[in-house]
């Protein structure tokens, strides 16, 4: 981990030495300071007896004030320095972050709350800016300041310096145990963070269901139980972590008394002054607050630490491999193989046995079936969203296994059942990723979507910004991302429920729309309403993974099967 946490700082390693050596020029200068603080005191004690020399007081107060002044700008400096790099490297560690999103397979979102993927981008790189970054000058300028005044306590009185390392040691050793104890809480903060973060997200994103099904009780128990669970670790390190300010508060209390003690006895018997027990009184705080920084520090990065472990083990995620990727379509014809293929979601469960059918260029697939039967699923493998466990898709001839992922998904589009639309113009989430648009072709797809009307009741038409103050259905938002899928026209094309959403009179308009779009190009429909796919090429009638019945509408109607049990179940429930 550590290793790792360097890795963050590589890159800032001239401005951390820098300031590094600025923090050290300070402590410089804040370590010289108590010896001509004693030396005022000693001009005061001469002057009793003899008259106060004002001329080497002022001279030992200007230098002792130019002192200040330096160690002052240095922090400054040395702190303008430190943001700089702080908020550079999260703004880096969050890109990396994004990116690495974008490489890790589509199973780790089924594996992993998106609330608490979302608290490792935010909650997570925000404590390690604002505690380790924090940290690092500050650790260095207190071990720069403890040498410093080691050796200016040993050069003035060793047998005080010695009184003040005892007191100092014994409270390093209590805030050390204090932090090793705190470590754990530290860690389940992080963990019970990001999991309270999960449960927000999911259940904000379902709010309406939650209300409609009056389910508010249970979500506030769990929400009550996740919350008491950070409260007990989050109380837990945080007391340990606030016991060190106290602990070594009472240590430097201890180290004042010691020193006045041990100096009056010293100064009894002719081995000391008085300057150097007021040396020694700044030379105590100096000392001891370098330790207690040290050992706040120490404390305050275990949840730096925690966040990091969290961090990392996304950053270590398994990527997409594209190492095997030897070929490159510009353009296919659209003949789609699947021979044997085998797959699961989960180790040891297999949903798709044995799946083999042979699709030409042109024809209009359609997928059918029962819920779970795998119809989903064998687009997503066609996609390559997973890998497969056996067997090989093949795309005009060439392993999809073959392809990048950006070269597959260039030539084939996809209308998902689940609508997903952002925050911008009609005309950005239509056009999306595809360039040079025409306005011609876009006022096209809108009127071949329905999308006309809905287009024209907006203030700014197409140039409208889609929010959550705007008014957009269900139905619209299917619009828009069929829409999307023309505007690309890719030469493969899927339909995943694609006029769930829709009413009759749009789903006839978004049919007439499909079977333009489709001509000429090779498509999968999936589809539990029949009565849209009707006109498809082949039917594919999965269960249970496996294609158990293929053939047009008609002759699977004259089977009596499968297909000709959900058709007339449709028309009964249409007749009633």
């Amino acid at each position: 981990m550590n290793k790792k946490l360097l890795s963050l700082l590589q890159p800032y390693r001239i401005p951390i030495i820098f300031a590094i050596l600025i923090g050290l020029a300070s402590a410089l200068m804040n370590v010289v300071l108590p010896k001509f603080i004693g030396a005022i005191s000693d001009e005061i004690q001469k002057g009793m007896d003899m008259g106060i020399d004002m001329r080497a007081v002022e001279q030992y107060a200007v230098i002792s004030v130019g002192l200040i002044a330096v160690a002052f700008a240095l922090g400054y400096g040395q702190q303008y320095l430190m943001v700089g790099v702080s908020q550079d490297m999260s703004k880096q560690l969050r890109s990396r972050l994004n990116a690495k999103l974008d490489r890790i397979p589509i199973s780790y979102y089924d594996s992993h709350p998106n609330g608490d993927t979302l608290s490792r981008i935010t909650n997570d790189v925000d404590q390690i800016n604002t505690v380790l970054m924090n940290n690092i000058t500050n650790i260095m300028t207190a071990m720069a300041t403890v040498a410093g005044c080691l050796v200016m306590m040993f050069v003035t009185n060793w047998v005080l310096a010695i009184c003040v390392i005892a007191s100092s040691f014994a409270g390093f050793e209590v805030t050390s145990f204090l932090t090793k104890t705190g470590r754990p809480f530290f860690r389940q903060q992080q963990m019970g963070l990001g999991a309270l973060n999960g449960q927000i997200e999911e259940v904000f994103s379902g709010h309406i269901v939650v209300k409609a099904f009056n389910c508010e009780d249970d979500v506030r128990e769990t929400f009550h139980e996740q919350n008491k669970k950070m409260y007990e670790s989050s109380w837990k390190s945080q007391f340990i972590s606030g016991m060190m300010s106290p602990v070594m508060a009472f240590i430097g209390n201890l180290g004042y008394v010691i020193v006045c003690i041990v100096g009056a006895v010293l100064m009894l018997h002719g081995m000391a002054r008085l300057s150097t027990i007021v040396s020694f009184i700044l030379y105590v705080r100096m000392f001891q607050s370098p330790m207690m920084k040290v050992a706040q520090s120490n404390g305050s990065m275990q949840p730096a630490f925690a966040a990091a472990d969290r961090i990392f083990a996304l950053l270590d995620e398994t990527e997409l491999d594209e190492s095997g990727v030897t070929q490159s379509l510009p353009s296919v014809r659209g003949d789609v193989s699947f021979s044997h293929v085998k797959f699961g979601y989960l180790p040891g469960q297999t949903i798709v046995h044995d799946f083999t059918q042979e699709v030409k260029q042109g024809q209009k697939i359609a997928i059918v079936g029962p819920t779970g039967a795998g119809k989903t699923t064998m687009v997503n493998l066609l996609m390559r969203f997973y890998e497969l466990d056996g067997g090989e898709i093949r795309l005009d001839g060439v392993p999809v296994s073959a392809l990048s992922r950006e070269n597959l998904h260039q030539l084939i589009g996809m209308v998902l059942q689940e609508t997903w639309t952002f925050e911008g113009s009609i005309r950005d989430n239509i056009v999306f990723s595809t360039e040079g648009v025409t306005e011609e072709r876009l006022k096209e797809v809108i009127r071949e979507t329905g999308l006309e009307y809905f287009v024209r009741t907006l203030p700014q038409g197409v140039d409208t910004v889609l929010s959550e103050q705007t008014e957009v259905s269900a139905g619209q938002k299917q619009l828009l991302t069929i829409a999307r899928a023309m505007v690309a026209n890719p030469p493969v094309l899927i339909l995943d429920e694609a006029t769930s959403s829709v009413d009759t009179r749009l789903e006839k308009i978004i049919g007439q729309a499909i079977d333009k779009l489709t001509e000429g190009r090779t498509s999968f429909v999936i589809a539990h309403r029949l009565s849209t796919i009707q006109d498809a090429d082949v039917i594919f009638v999965m269960k249970d993974g496996d294609v158990i019945e293929t053939g047009t509408h008609d002759s699977l109607l004259e089977k009596g099967g499968l297909y000709a049990e959900l058709y007339n179940s449709q028309f009964e429930e249409k007749s009633v």
